[in-house]
């Protein structure tokens, strides 16, 4: 009957080869756009988390002048951000601090050494998220060429049995359809995902930034 036309199992076993072709691309972006989703949750997480226990510990440290503790309680908190970019400019201070007087280069060595530390761990923590901002674009694009194909096909099927009319072509464009469908499902969460990380990422910076200036600021004292 018609309405079993419309029923998804029907259309999915209906579907020509071009179209379960671009389902199949469509579910391997989709796997890979939630296995990208996953692990970037999971990482920020853990550097937000660790962050938060780390930063009460290393002012305490810093506060009573001991360097090597605050170096070792960066070492402990490996996930943090801002563990990695104090750290890395507690070393260069460390390697000046032999001579008493703090100079202006070995401050420009320090910031130079924050810089390149929040520079490697932004890059880390944008890893990935180019793959969603592709998918989040080329999904619907993928799902449309399904589309578009299946509509020729359908057309192509009128014109063969010669009987005009909608019924002729309704499960054909209908079965096209689905793949545009499919096309924005996967496209919609990588798209949400991507700007949500993306404001994720920008708000890190700003606390490597913070941090940073600080550090500088202890330095100077």
């Amino acid at each position: 009957s018609g309405a079993d036309h419309f029923t998804l199992t029907e259309m999915v076993k209906n579907m020509g080869g071009v179209a379960i072709a671009v389902v199949v691309v469509l579910l391997i972006m989709s796997v890979y756009s939630i296995a990208i989703m996953v692990e970037r949750y999971l990482t920020y997480s853990a550097a937000k988390k660790q962050s938060r226990e780390f930063a009460p510990r290393v002012a305490q440290a810093l506060k009573n002048d001991r360097i090597e503790e605050a170096i070792n309680i960066s070492d402990k908190h490996r996930k943090s951000h801002l563990a990695m970019v104090v750290s890395s400019g507690l070393q260069e201070f460390r390697a000046h601090e032999a001579s008493s007087d703090i100079s202006g280069d070995e401050i420009e060595a320090s910031k130079r050494a924050l810089q390149r530390a929040i520079a490697i761990k932004t890059a880390e923590f944008k890893r990935g998220l180019s793959g969603l901002a592709t998918i989040g674009s080329t999904a619907p694009f993928v799902g449309l060429f399904g589309t578009t194909v299946g509509i020729i096909n359908a057309f192509k099927g009128m014109s063969s049995e010669k009987t005009a009319g909608l019924s002729a072509v309704a499960g054909g464009i209908s079965e096209a359809l689905v793949t545009t469908a499919f096309g924005l499902f996967v496209a919609v969460p990588a798209v949400w995902a991507y700007n949500w990380f993306t404001n994720k990422v920008e708000a890190f910076g700003i606390e490597m930034t913070n941090s940073s200036s600080e550090l500088i600021d202890y330095f100077i004292k």
